[in-house]
């Protein structure tokens, strides 16, 4: 059996290591140039972490990021709303990372070619098309100016081509664009003074406003470390086209974002201080696409944000494209045919990702902050008399069950 992978990042490059493990041929089809370790921050939870672990990468992962071990979410004045204990604090086996979005991609890059061979990954080459018929699927490739330089065969076609995806455009020719839920979401990184435990994630403000702020690698001292930040806004009505396309590498403004920074309150970080200082950051208007009835026809199928992308809550993008990909290469390996593991492969992952992209439109687990913020929008001096615990907590594990990752009773609850 072979399978062509259409998209070289996270969820194409885990792909073919997982198929790469059972036996699989495969070969990757990324349309730049060059496999670019690109983004900023991201988190990695613990059922994804557990599938990288089995591909034998969790010291290579270990030795760029950064345990994990407490999540901390505020309202907007700083007042805490719930704490709770991640990865192996929580009672998992391995850890949740937060990390590099370059530098997880960079790792399972460096494992797919020194395990399947630089050959197997092409760069430079766009999709153009693709064909079936009863021996599989042949596609035809692309360079920038449009003339044709490679046609691949074989037995399926999978879509990690992300969510602007050729792949799923070709399946549902009249979907449209990607919705734009009126947020803007602004990343950067920047060396800084260690805070809490020097592992902590701090969520502060609800789905309208909020800052996000986790350490993602070690820093040039014992006392820093390399400290990812994300403010988002809503700055529009949303139902529209967003306001600039889609793109991880558009540089932010620091006239547009500083005015918001100003709403929050953080005890723990100067977060206007670690803005501030940060060179160079990027924004992106928040996008996800309605959930699809579908996502195989044929010998074809999509994975990861080509199939279910969703809004930047709940640290789930990267999870999810991780468990697409060890689910499909599970799937071939049982099914007599490709086309019955196709079916398998969506029949198990269609319907949990949807809740999951339905659920992040309405904040995910972060939308117990909004629950607080509504019901005390000028703050708290007691947050039971606001929301009580055990409908914090319905808030929160209701999501990580949702997800997949709910973590083992008893460990994982820290009561402010």
């Amino acid at each position: 059996m072979k399978a062509i992978i259409v998209g070289g990042g996270i969820g194409g490059l885990t792909t073919a290591l997982m198929l790469g493990a059972r036996g699989i041929g495969c070969e990757i089809f990324e349309q730049s140039d060059t496999i670019r370790e690109l983004g900023v921050g991201i988190n990695t939870l613990p059922h994804a972490m557990r599938e990288l672990a089995s591909l034998g990468l969790l010291q290579k992962l270990d030795d760029v990021a950064i345990r994990t071990d407490q999540l901390y979410y505020l309202n907007r004045h700083g007042q805490e709303v719930w704490r709770e204990a991640r990865g192996v604090d929580a009672g998992h086996d391995v850890p949740q990372f937060s990390i590099h979005r370059g530098r997880l991609q960079g790792v399972i890059h460096r494992a797919v070619e020194e395990r399947l061979g630089a050959e197997a990954i092409h760069t430079g080459c766009r999709l153009g098309a693709f064909t079936q018929d009863e021996g599989g699927v042949t596609a035809y490739f692309f360079d920038r100016a449009g003339a044709h330089i490679h046609t691949a065969h074989g037995d399926i076609l999978i879509g990690a081509d992300g969510i602007h995806s050729r792949v799923r455009d070709t399946l549902f020719p009249n979907e449209g664009p990607p919705c734009w839920n009126g947020l803007m979401l602004w990343r950067g990184a920047r060396d800084w003074p260690l805070f809490l435990t020097g592992k902590s994630m701090i969520v502060a403000g609800g789905l309208n406003a909020k800052v996000v702020i986790y350490p993602i690698a070690e820093g040039s001292s014992s006392a820093s470390r390399l400290t990812n930040w994300a403010v988002l806004v809503k700055v529009g009505e949303g139902n529209a086209p967003p306001p600039r396309k889609e793109d991880w590498s558009r540089p932010g403004r620091r006239e547009e974002l500083m005015p918001h920074v100003a709403r929050f309150s953080v005890p723990y970080i100067d977060v206007k201080s670690l803005i501030s200082a940060t060179p160079e950051f990027y924004e992106y208007p928040t996008c996800d696409r309605d959930p699809l009835p579908y996502w195989s026809s044929g010998c074809v199928t999509v994975l990861g944000d080509a199939a279910h992308p969703m809004y930047p809550v709940g640290s789930n993008g990267a999870s999810q494209a991780i468990l697409d990909a060890r689910c499909l290469a599970d799937a071939l390996v049982r099914a007599e045919h490709p086309r019955q593991a196709l079916m398998e492969y969506e029949k198990k992952r269609l319907p949990m990702t949807a809740d999951i992209v339905r659920s992040n439109r309405r904040g995910g687990p972060e939308g117990v902050i909004d629950a607080v913020e509504q019901l005390a929008p000028d703050g708290f001096d007691n947050i039971d008399n606001v929301l009580s615990y055990s409908q914090r907590e319905a808030i929160v594990r209701g999501y990580a069950t949702k997800a997949g990752f709910a973590a083992v009773p008893g460990l994982a609850a820290v009561r402010a």
